[in-house]
């Protein structure tokens, strides 16, 4: 039986020694069978976090463009209650965004107590697409910082240590990070991306950037392989989900969701108090006499 620690990243790894594609590939009905009982599971736990109102829940996703980050969030999350979760997809951030510390956005991003939030790419961007371009740094009006060449293994070892350092402040006060980073094949984005152009209806989320950023294929995987291995803790761990097939990925995520905050059997809704409690029966009496 599959289950998270056939994923987590616990000591060092070499994402090209990883596989694409899981241990165990279900036909498609199943693994779409199979997700719609446990994100049933992940609602009713939404529910349960909702009302104890005491934690929330951080859901990182990151992956190459293709890698299936938006469906992904579609499916695994449908059956959730819109009011309890939150989802934000960081984009190129703007001048305002820009005038503050690269995690400024990410922190006022934040899912409060009793929710759930996702953040489609993430705060690992200002360490994966600002390693590939550092000229993209510029713009970040950074002190003693003149050039892309100021991007040294010293500046990204430090920016790791800040986001360890920002996500162990959120575990301390009672937010759970799940943080997993959709590893796609090489060959398998070049299939999605010529399905893109021969379908009219998806032609629109091609962008020529897209064959730019795959030629630097495996500055990006040097990048990712670096973060996750200096950022995957015992208390925010990344996991490796293999994304060639996107059925069996949904599944994977949700499995782990829940395997995991099932472990938290404090998280229940409140008691009600004696005296509510105590007179169920005539506050039920009473609406049925009406």
């Amino acid at each position: 039986m599959t289950t998270s620690k056939d994923y987590i990243v616990e000591r060092n790894i070499s994402l090209s020694q990883v596989a694409t594609l899981p241990k165990n590939v279900l036909g498609k009905k199943e693994a779409k069978k199979e997700l719609s009982e446990v994100r049933r599971e992940l609602a009713e736990f939404q529910a349960k976090l909702y009302a104890h109102d005491k934690h929330a829940v951080l859901v990182c996703i990151q992956g190459m463009d293709t890698s299936g980050k938006d469906s992904l969030i579609r499916e695994v999350f449908k059956d959730f209650n819109v009011r309890g979760v939150i989802q934000h997809s960081f984009k190129v951030p703007t001048d305002i965004e820009r005038s503050h510390s690269y995690l400024w956005r990410h922190y006022i991003a934040l899912p409060s107590k009793g929710h759930f939030g996702i953040f489609n790419r993430t705060h690992y961007e200002n360490v994966l697409v600002t390693r590939v371009h550092p000229e993209y740094l510029m713009s970040e009006n950074l002190p003693h910082f003149n050039s892309p060449n100021d991007a040294t293994e010293e500046f990204w070892q430090m920016r790791f240590d800040q986001i360890n350092n920002f996500e162990k402040e959120l575990t301390q006060n009672g937010t759970f990070i799940f943080k997993f980073f959709l590893h796609l094949s090489k060959e398998e984005q070049k299939n999605r991306l010529l399905r893109r152009l021969h379908r009219p209806e998806k032609n629109w989320k091609f962008s020529a950037d897209d064959l730019k950023e795959r030629k630097l294929w495996d500055n990006y995987m040097y990048c990712y392989e670096q973060a996750i291995n200096n950022t995957s803790k015992d208390y925010a761990p990344w996991h490796v989900i293999p994304a060639d097939d996107k059925a069996n990925a949904r599944l994977l995520v949700a499995k782990i969701l829940i395997e995991t905050l099932s472990q938290y059997q404090e998280i229940q809704p409140p008691k009600l108090d004696d005296e509510t409690s105590g007179n169920i029966d005539l506050y039920i009496k009473a609406l049925e006499n009406e």
